[in-house]
């Protein structure tokens, strides 16, 4: 059985990545930085392990990472899920919100891939998908932050595939466009349909939907040939 960590992985896509792989057969655990109630519901309600820290952190990564690989006899499959925003048009963005979101989009995801690298190379297999968005090939207004740390993470996730693919490791990217989600659903009843109505099949993804595209990403028998690779899921807002 292969171990799956998910960061970020107490809400949202996280959350839902995380109980469908456990429905499909993986031993799946989760990190998040916030020991809080709606950890303890998350844990009592799938039963998967959660993890606590702050994944901006790089030395509490290589801790976490040591602990997971220790308690649960390895990690096979890494995904990079934990991400926030902090939107702001540039001229009125300060200086916190800017460095907020590259540290846990994108800084987050190099400090998770540094720790597990050496483990995934050493036993010349592991799965690395990381969560980016379609702004991050678009772009946004309001998202320079955010649009620079997904697009970032395409170069990043691209770049590591070439160095690990002799090693049996593969790394990707999964790309949603807006999904019905928990942080979509705050948005005013007007703006939200805009949103809708700009997306050509005319709603949002729901979470399951992206979920089993990390499945296939992760899975042997069709992902083990992908690597490099952007799998856009936004219902043909961005066409690439």
């Amino acid at each position: 059985m292969k171990t799956v960590l998910v960061t970020g992985g107490t809400s949202g896509i996280g959350d839902v990545t995380a109980r469908v792989m456990k429905d499909k057969g993986y031993n799946v655990v989760v990190n998040n930085v916030f020991d809080d109630e709606a950890t303890a519901k998350f844990k009592e309600e799938t039963g998967i392990p959660a993890y606590i820290w702050d994944v901006t952190d790089h030395e509490a990564c290589k801790k976490g990472v040591a602990q997971v690989i220790e308690e649960q006899n390895g990690i096979d499959i890494l995904v990079n899920n934990a991400g926030i925003i902090r939107d702001a048009m540039l001229h009125k963005m300060d200086e916190d919100k800017w460095n907020s979101v590259i540290n846990v989009n994108l800084n987050a995801a190099f400090n998770m891939c540094k720790a597990v690298i050496d483990h995934m190379r050493e036993k010349k297999y592991g799965r690395i998908v990381n969560i980016g968005s379609v702004n991050g090939l678009q772009g946004q207004m309001g998202q320079t932050n955010y649009a620079a740390t997904k697009a970032g993470i395409i170069g990043f996730s691209k770049s590591l595939a070439k160095e690990t693919a002799r090693k049996g490791i593969t790394v990707n990217v999964v790309a949603p466009g807006y999904v019905n989600t928990a942080m979509m659903q705050a948005i005013p009843e007007d703006i939200l349909e805009k949103i809708i109505a700009s997306v050509p099949v005319g709603r949002l993804a729901e979470p399951e939907e992206i979920a089993e595209a990390v499945c296939y990403l992760a899975g042997d028998k069709t992902g083990a040939f992908i690597t490099g690779a952007t799998l856009n899921i936004n219902g043909g807002l961005y066409l690439q």
